[in-house]
């Protein structure tokens, strides 16, 4: 039987996409990317908030349209939206054959049996006590790769549905880790991106200390990878250990990615974020002086219930002031089964989407500046692939994570392979891409 994947979200979701994958191929079958050509196809979903909802729900409607009309047998829904609406799902989506919890991924070859018999299956194991990790087929280039270092999330931010979808924050062993990266790089990896629902909690409950510091010291002497780069990591756990760790070891980018969601002490309360804007600032001031090349990715979330035009302002002021290399803006999503779905003052939706839009333009012109100082400067480079009908390599330097940031397109006199590494000089300065050629 041939099994099509569809996978939506984050990286974290990916790599529970990986796992499935794995058991499948172990199991005998075979994947295909074509799902008009499979038997079954397994949508991975994202619930995170209502546009992912949306876009899962689209999803299953359109492969549910290949079993109506074409030779599909069954589709098999897995992930957050099935974690999260697990009592609804077969009454809302008939076309959906077999749902699993975040906990049951490991059920993913019992699941499509039962649905290759035109049965109808369900698990949901306990998503605290799920496995973590595990092999798995990699979905990304051979080049890069993502380690998940925990599951879960203890936060409890008031505007997120995480916690209840995806458990208690759970490390994974240090070992485990170490001989995932060691696999990782023997299958050809170059750049190892770690990921958490919080990755500097890493640790705390397994040691009682946090450790994200010294399983990146491991990671670089135990291994070969070239590049270590940090995604979602918090504000109020960036420790002094941790900032030399990125200055001093040369094989983590000079790259952090710093959700910090507000600036507004009093929206920050709101939200349960730990810190405030003080803390903040002096955080943001700590890794520019002790690291002064280093990329601070950041996300904000605009139009929270009783945000004032006051609170927006102080926002646009402090994305002035702050000159962030990456950053995105998103609207405020009202979700169901979070403490802020019921408080007051909720935003008009065309003033929460104006005010992302503003907010948006203002960090456009920001990049352009931003990327200025780049201009006849030599980039260090991951070569990503070529692009035939625009006859140019592309890649990413330390700059820019993958599926999120830019990309910079170059010339090459010789042929290079993906996976390598070139050094380019920048002679052009796109929207958010740069420009320029092969040394």
């Amino acid at each position: 039987m041939k099994i099509g994947f569809v996978s939506l979200g984050c990286p974290k979701n990916q790599l529970d996409a990986e796992v499935m994958l794995y058991y499948l191929a172990q199991a005998g079958y075979e994947i295909t990317a074509e799902e008009t050509e499979a038997d079954i196809v397994i949508i991975n979903t994202c619930a995170f908030i209502e546009s992912a909802k949306k876009e899962s729900i689209d999803n299953i409607i359109d492969i549910g349209w290949l079993k109506e009309n074409k030779n599909l047998k069954g589709i098999v829904v897995t992930g957050c939206l099935s974690e999260r609406y697990r009592d609804s799902i077969f009454e809302e989506l008939p076309e959906v054959d077999a749902v699993l919890g975040v906990g049951s991924i490991h059920n993913i070859v019992d699941a499509v049996k039962a649905v290759a018999e035109g049965k109808k299956y369900s698990s949901y194991e306990d998503k605290n006590t799920v496995e973590l990790g595990g092999d798995r087929v990699l979905t990304t280039p051979d080049h890069a790769a993502y380690l998940k270092i925990a599951e879960g999330c203890d936060n409890r931010c008031t505007y997120c549905a995480i916690p209840s979808i995806r458990g208690k924050f759970r490390s994974r062993p240090m070992e485990d880790l170490i001989h995932e990266a060691k696999d990782l790089e023997n299958l050809g990896v170059k750049e190892l991106t770690i990921v958490a629902q919080d990755t500097t909690r890493y640790g705390i409950d397994l040691y009682g200390e946090y450790k994200l510091p010294e399983l990146l010291r491991r990671l670089a002497k135990e291994t070969k990878i070239e590049w270590f780069r940090l995604l979602y990591c918090y504000p109020d756990k960036i420790t002094d250990e941790l900032i030399a760790e990125i200055r001093d070891n040369d094989r983590v980018v000079k790259y952090i990615d710093l959700p910090l969601q507000h600036i507004s002490d009093r929206i920050l309360k709101r939200m349960n974020r730990h810190g405030d804007s003080k803390m903040i600032r002096e955080v943001l001031g700590k890794l520019r002086r002790e690291i002064p090349d280093i990329v601070i990715r950041t996300t904000f979330i605009v139009g929270f219930p009783g945000e004032t035009e006051e609170d927006f302002e102080e926002l646009c002021a402090f994305v002035d002031e702050a000159k962030f290399d990456r950053m995105g803006a998103f609207a405020y999503s009202r979700e169901e089964d979070t403490p802020a779905y019921d408080f007051e003052n909720q935003i008009d939706e065309q003033v929460k989407q104006d005010r992302a839009d503003v907010i948006m333009a203002q960090q456009y012109r920001i990049n352009a500046e931003r990327n200025e100082r780049f201009l006849h400067k030599t980039l260090k480079v991951l070569v990503e692939d070529y692009d035939v009908v625009a006859e140019t390599y592309y890649g990413r330097s330390y700059m820019d994570a993958p599926e999120i940031d830019g990309k910079i397109y170059f010339q090459s006199k010789r042929k290079l392979k993906p996976g390598t590494f070139a050094n380019v000089k920048i002679d052009e300065i796109g929207d958010y891409d740069l420009i320029g050629h092969a040394l």
